[in-house]
This record gives structure tokens, C-alpha cells and sequence, in this order.
């Protein structure tokens, strides 16, 4: 396990999730604000299509560092992912540790990033999760485990060198699950979460 330390692959997996999570989290963060003053604006708008349009930009945004840096790192974007892959022996702790160090930093230097550019901008929370009126801890707890459950189940599904049906793109894929679990948080259980399902948000 010590032996990664010395490999430059291992030190460019790490710096590739550090990189793919913070433009992961400016991009998706960044098109949810987009999202929230057209609505105010445009009173046709409701929050259902702004949750939808908000929805697939996250998915899309995944689909693309998982394309784009899949190949260096695995593209796991998100500490429940790669503690998936960890109890599932696919990768190492210590590989496991500073995947999950290196995502935590990356949320928050994009997170920062976002602030800057987005300064001015009146009643920006920068995509602050909360509970929707009427609904508790636990029930809220209860949604982002099933949301998260059915990212990490599609991620080891659609990476599993086992199979020899796969035949789509794994990045799509994941794509599809991430904006499916934003769907069923915010959209179709009526707001009842807030949507978080990724640790570093």
C-alpha cells in the first residue's frame, strides 16, 4: 500500500479528483444560481422545471469529469463512491483517504472560487441544502441514503470488469444517476430533502 506513494500515476489520480471536483462543484453550483433569478423574474417558471434544469446540469456536469478524467483516476467525484470501491476491495484505504481529502478540497476551492465570481449577486447561498416545511431529520436522512444507495450501486455496476454485457458509456450512465438522484430529492418527493447526496456539498 505504501508503495503508491512512490508512483507518480497514484499522485496524478489524486490531483485529478482535486481538479474534476472543483470544476464539478463551479459548474454545478454555478448553474443552480444561474437557475434561481430567471425564476424570480419570469413568473411562468415554476420550481419544478428550475429543479429539473438544475437536475441534469449536475448530471451532465458528472458525465463530463467522469469522460474527462475516468481514465487518470476512476472519476469518483464523491466520497460515498469511493467508499463503495473501498468496501468493495476495488481500491486501496490509503488510496481511498486521499481520494476523499483530495475531493473535500477540491469542493471547497470550487465552492470559493464560485463566492468570488458570484459576490454581488443578492441572496446568493452558493446551493445551501435545508429541509423542505414538514419534513425531519430522519425522513430527509432516509432520501439522500436511497439517492446516494442508488449512485454508488450504478457506479459499480457500470465499472465492473466482470461484466462482459456492458456495452454503453459508464460515464452517461452515472450521469443519469447523479441528475435521477437530484430528481428524486428535489423534484419528485417534493422538495423533501434539499438534495444533497454528496458529502462535499
Amino acid at each position: 500500500m505504501a508503495s503508491e506513494l512512490k508512483k507518480k500515476a497514484f499522485w496524478r489520480a489524486v490531483v485529478a479528483e482535486f481538479l474534476a471536483m472543483s470544476l464539478f462543484i463551479f459548474i454545478s453550483i454555478g448553474s443552480a444560481l444561474g437557475f434561481q433569478f430567471p425564476v424570480m423574474a419570469n413568473k411562468t417558471i415554476t420550481p419544478i422545471q428550475d429543479n429539473v434544469k438544475v437536475s441534469l446540469a449536475f448530471g451532465i456536469s458528472i458525465a463530463t469529469m467522469a469522460q474527462s478524467v475516468g481514465h487518470i483516476s476512476g472519476a469518483h467525484l464523491n466520497p460515498a463512491v469511493t467508499l463503495g470501491l473501498l468496501l468493495s476491495c476495488q481500491i486501496s484505504i490509503l488510496r481511498a483517504v486521499m481520494y476523499i481529502v483530495a475531493q473535500c478540497l477540491g469542493a471547497v476551492v470550487g465552492t470559493a472560487i464560485l463566492s468570488g465570481v458570484t459576490s454581488n449577486l443578492e441572496g446568493n447561498l452558493l446551493g445551501l441544502n435545508q429541509l423542505a416545511p414538514g419534513i425531519n431529520a430522519g425522513q430527509g436522512l432516509g432520501i439522500e441514503i436511497i439517492a446516494t444507495l442508488q449512485l454508488v450501486l450504478c457506479v459499480l455496476a457500470t465499472t465492473d470488469k466482470r461484466r462482459t454485457d456492458l456495452s454503453g458509456s459508464a460515464p452517461l450512465a452515472i450521469g443519469l444517476s447523479v441528475a435521477l438522484g437530484h430528481l428524486l430529492a428535489v423534484t419528485s418527493c417534493p422538495q423533501q430533502s434539499g438534495s444533497s447526496f454528496h458529502p462535499p456539498r
